[in-house]
């Protein structure tokens, strides 16, 4: 392979660090997490629809894979109340069809009765036995078919007419209609929702369609608060993430700030660009979610050749990410103090996935909990690469430095201290976490990458 040495022109970023750096270490102090999440989430492998045993197989190798590294949320997504049967070649029903959706007597989800026959007890109860923490999904609003049939809202005089706002749909599911929040019986009806699954044992919650809606994000809190349980607030997606709402975002304890990532490269680019764009609003405890890990076994259920494969996500399928695109993904995570969500199946993953998720060193920096920040850029005619930089939380001379390669092609690149967000006068002890090899510490190095790869830097003052 050719490299191409760039002899730098670099475009320093001059980033108020100082302040950042002080609000990442106050912000939010009284959050549940001092560091970001760590778990499994069923939707890019399974998509929605897995059955319980299925859930169980992961559970288990979850228990065995995931949990001595400190993993710690088992996450069933979407599509747990469709009463259907797990058939793989046969037309699944949408999300919206009433005729397959489990709800109660107060218009509240309930587990399917085919997929989980007995509920959720025994394996949340297994979770809790083992020391996880077990999660699902929720859509924002109320389901369609309540409104129609009406149906009464726990400990209230009002329906669900009364509430729903059918004017109100989100463009991508046909679940639900939204919620006015001005309408009596609105708080009672998320109120409702919130006190069913934590009743259930619920630890965690995936509230999805609502970074748009504040003030439903806000009944959420609140119904949460009112339910007496712990349980860790997730919202999404990303694609509709407004600064402008960032105070109630911080009320919640994790946010997604892009829209679904899958195993494509401009996935990648697409979490550099909305990294850039939200560092500043990071702080301890109120993660900045850059969605699931897509590695490994996904897309099970969606065989190709089948009607109901989406060719927007593709068929089933090993990832297709390179060892390359491998790293600087988990790197980018790692660095951004984004929550860690495996995605693909525990029970059908190579161990080279698990290696990367695992890794000690780029776990140690994830949890470390500071969000980092872009140090400089060169971008020419036909370069780009990023160099960022996360300090460690209570030392000011330790830290991570990321240099990556957004080029299909290798590079040479030469960078000194200054550019690496390194003091001039200082030596340090630098340290390559994936090859696994010591950096001579100079005024300026050259660095070959591979393409799309990633230098991952621990650095330390002598």
């Amino acid at each position: 392979m050719k490299f191409k040495q760039n002899l730098l022109r670099p475009i320093i970023f001059l980033t108020l660090l100082s302040v950042i750096s002080l609000h990442q270490l106050c912000a939010q102090s009284s959050k549940k997490s001092q560091s970001p999440y760590l778990g499994w989430n069923s939707y890019n492998c399974y998509g929605t629809v897995i059955d319980d045993a299925t859930l169980k197989e992961n559970l288990d190798a979850f228990i065995e894979k995931l949990k001595p590294y400190g993993y710690t949320y088992f996450v069933i997504d979407a599509g747990w109340y469709k009463n259907i049967t797990l058939k793989p070649g046969l037309k699944w029903p949408s999300d919206g069809d009433p005729k397959y959706n489990t709800v109660d007597e107060y218009g509240r989800y309930c587990p399917s009765k085919s997929l989980f026959p007995n509920g959720f007890k025994e394996i949340i109860d297994r979770a809790h036995k083992h020391g996880l923490k077990f999660g699902l999904h929720l859509m924002r609003g109320i389901p369609r078919e309540v409104v129609e049939k009406n149906t009464p809202i726990k400990g209230t005089k009002y329906f669900a007419r009364d509430i729903a706002d059918t004017n109100d749909i989100c463009n991508w599911s046909t679940l639900n209609y939204g919620v006015n929040m001005d309408k009596p019986g609105a708080q009672e009806y998320y109120n409702s929702v919130v006190e069913l699954v934590a009743g259930w044992g619920v630890d965690f919650i995936k509230y999805d369609d609502i970074v748009h809606k504040p003030r439903e994000i806000e009944a959420v809190i609140q119904a949460i608060k009112k339910s007496g349980r712990d349980i860790v607030l997730s919202i999404s997606p990303g694609d509709d993430i407004n600064p402008e709402y960032i105070e109630t975002y911080k009320k919640a304890d994790m946010v997604r700030i892009s829209r679904d990532i899958w195993d494509l490269d401009k996935d990648i680019q697409i979490t550099f660009e909305r990294w850039e764009k939200m560092q500043r609003f990071s702080g301890l405890g109120f993660w900045l979610d850059m969605d699931m890990i897509p590695f490994g076994h996904i897309r099970i259920n969606y065989p190709k050749n089948t009607f109901y494969a989406n060719s927007t996500r593709g068929y089933e399928r090993q990832d297709y990410y390179s060892n390359e695109q491998k790293k600087t993904f988990i790197t980018q995570r790692a660095m951004a103090a984004s929550p860690l969500f495996m995605g693909g199946s525990l029970i059908s993953s190579p161990n080279y996935v698990f290696e990367l998720i695992t890794n000690a060193e780029m776990l140690e920096c994830n949890q470390n909990g500071v969000t980092g920040t872009l140090q400089s850029r060169i971008d020419d005619y036909s370069t780009k690469v990023d160099v960022w930089k996360t300090p460690h939380k209570s030392n000011v001379n330790e830290g991570w430095i990321g240099i990556f390669n957004r080029n299909p092609y290798g590079e040479i690149i030469k960078l000194n201290k200054e550019q690496l967000g390194l003091k001039k006068d200082v030596s340090y002890k630098l340290y390559d976490i994936w090859t696994k090899k010591y950096i001579e510490d100079k005024e300026s190095n050259f660095y070959m990458i591979e393409p799309n790869d990633v230098v991952f830097i621990h650095y330390r003052a002598k």
